[in-house]
């Protein structure tokens, strides 16, 4: 396998001197590969993305073994060259765009401010490059959308025009977080089928951060599964589907319908209470109060475990344990 483009050891982001939001995540992503990372809401998933990109809030600190892009060192990269970096070879696709795209431009002032910036181009040459990238992603009439606004356009459009902003610089890696939250399920397989459309053409290396495991099932090559902060299962997609090992994982799948297998009117599974805060100095297993096979050595020290070579998973549970006794 070649060199990984993206590649993070023992990530930790803490906020003030209590709080812990990530806890020695550790995730690698290869040229046209998608990697998953997956969990509820509150897991650490955003954070974990955003400190790829230094874009923390203010009074969050990071720390890691390693953070590379390629050979660079993203930790030790001052902020002039971190600005340099980001938007060009390393670009995100933000959660919701109305919130990340700036009411008071059109849609061409943003996307060539992105080119011309990174490119030095000329506005004419940024904007025939938005136009160019706005027909790829597959927007109708792109000349007269760059001049609208972005409440002007609907949900589907913007996170569009988000996508093309990301693309405008051909960037290596592509982080796309929750990029179809809010849209209809027409809308979402549209953007899924185009996120993967570009990522075949262009060789992306795509980190994918979801909590829809459906989403997961049609895009990932990888997966890695977080919950409190913490990469609890993760490997290649097939295995994790087919016999997942951490009961968070389990009961994340038994969350959803299985087409041919789920009767109409069946009741679907739950994870009962929420994700914890969880405080600095924290041992212990953070899913074992919502856990049914917890235990009292789960508070202690929780083991690695490989289920297969590209297997792996932090539960006391040994491997040979099978769903329904996890569930």
């Amino acid at each position: 396998m070649t060199d990984p483009v993206l590649s993070i050891a023992d990530l930790r982001v803490g906020f003030g001197a209590r709080t812990e939001a990530v806890r020695g995540v550790s995730l690698e992503v290869h040229r046209g590969e998608t990697h998953c990372l997956v969990g509820e809401s509150g897991c650490g998933k955003s954070i974990s993305a955003l400190s790829v990109m230094n874009l923390l809030p203010r009074g969050a600190t990071r720390t890691a073994d390693h953070m590379r892009f390629h050979d660079q060192d993203l930790l030790a990269l001052p902020d002039r060259a971190m600005a340099r970096l980001r938007g060009d070879k390393i670009a995100m696709i933000f959660q919701e765009p109305m919130t990340s795209l700036n009411p008071a431009y059109t849609i061409g002032s943003q996307m060539a401010e992105v080119f011309r910036r990174h490119r030095g181009a000329t506005r004419p040459q940024a904007l025939a490059r938005a136009e160019e990238l706005l027909t790829r992603v597959g927007i109708t009439a792109p000349g007269m959308r760059l001049g609208q606004y972005p409440h002007q356009l609907s949900g589907g459009l913007r996170q569009r025009v988000m996508i093309a902003m990301a693309l405008m610089c051909d960037p290596e890696l592509l982080i796309a977080d929750e990029p179809t939250t809010a849209l209809d399920v027409t809308v979402q397989a549209q953007i899924l089928r185009l996120l993967q459309k570009l990522q075949q053409e262009l060789g992306l290396a795509l980190l994918l951060i979801t909590h829809d495991l459906g989403v997961v099932a049609r895009m990932a090559h990888r997966v890695s599964v977080m919950y409190a902060g913490q990469v609890v299962e993760s490997g290649a997609a097939v295995p994790i589907f087919a016999s997942p090992r951490h009961p968070y994982t389990t009961g994340l799948l038994d969350c959803i319908p299985i087409p041919g297998t789920t009767s109409a009117g069946e009741p679907l599974g739950s994870i009962p209470g929420v994700v914890p805060r969880i405080p600095r100095g924290f041992t212990g297993c953070g899913f074992r109060d919502r856990c049914a096979s917890a235990a009292p050595d789960c508070a202690g020290p929780i083991p690695l475990r490989t289920a297969a070579p590209d297997h792996a998973y932090l539960c006391r549970l040994p491997p040979d344990r099978t769903r329904e006794e996890a569930a």
